[in-house]
């Protein structure tokens, strides 16, 4: 089933973007009175047919609509430092959108080397993985913030941070509470400095541990989405 973003939808007639349009009638060969499908990134799924066949702005006529398509009962908040190398943080993006992330927040940590990103394209990745992926709801990523500005907000969830050290913490799938809403932090590959750990404790985030082995910051940031996903089955 291929589905296409259609984010300000709200009549019974739509028009595809001009990029939608050309993938439906061009790459796709969709003819006029063809079924297709649409997300609205918000928990819209629409069942519509295809009024026109114009590759530049197809015509749709809105035939069914369902709210909150496959909303889960939990929001999974991770707060990741962007990694040095782009392709790996687009990774998890994709990666962390099929398994039903809902909000992202790069950090800027003291040890980040890469202190800027280019959202307007990662938020590119993240439609085309919930388009793919078949899901309903687009994930929130928000701007780049510091560490330490970041940490000063208020948070309803519960909260962890993981990083590596001898110390001894919980693994994160014996922490966390079934059903709650979980935030997340993940630093960069040089880790979270002691400064920004001590922090993290001073403002009640449980240090956890995601096992024995050391996980690159992509990693990390996939793994806490799958345990907390699997915990919440």
């Amino acid at each position: 089933m291929q589905l296409f973003y259609t984010p300000d939808i709200n009549t019974n007639e739509y028009t595809l973007s001009k990029e939608e349009s050309k993938h439906c009638i061009q790459v796709l060969r969709k003819k006029t009175s063809d079924t297709i499908y649409l997300v609205d990134g918000k928990g819209g799924f629409y069942t519509a047919s295809i009024l026109n066949e114009n590759p530049k702005s197809c015509q749709l006529l809105i035939k069914d609509k369902v709210k909150e398509y496959g909303k889960s009962h939990i929001y999974i908040h991770i707060a990741i430092a962007p990694t040095k190398m782009n392709d790996r943080l687009e990774w998890f993006l994709e990666k962390a959108t099929e398994l039903g992330i809902n909000e992202i927040t790069p950090i800027i940590c003291e040890h980040s080397e890469r202190k800027v990103i280019k959202h307007e394209r990662l938020n590119k990745i993240l439609i085309a993985a919930m388009k793919q992926s078949q899901r309903a709801y687009l994930p929130k990523l928000n701007q780049a913030i510091p560490f330490k500005s970041f940490i000063q907000k208020s948070f309803d969830s519960d909260c962890f941070i993981a990083y590596c050290s001898e110390e001894k913490k919980v693994l994160l799938k014996n922490a966390i509470s079934k059903g709650k809403d979980t935030l997340i932090l993940i630093g960069p590959e040089g880790d979270f400095s002691k400064s920004e750990i001590n922090l993290s404790k001073k403002k009640k985030f449980i240090a956890v541990s995601l096992g024995d082995n050391r996980l690159r910051t992509e990693t990390a940031g996939l793994v806490s989405c799958h345990t907390i996903n699997l915990i919440n089955q």
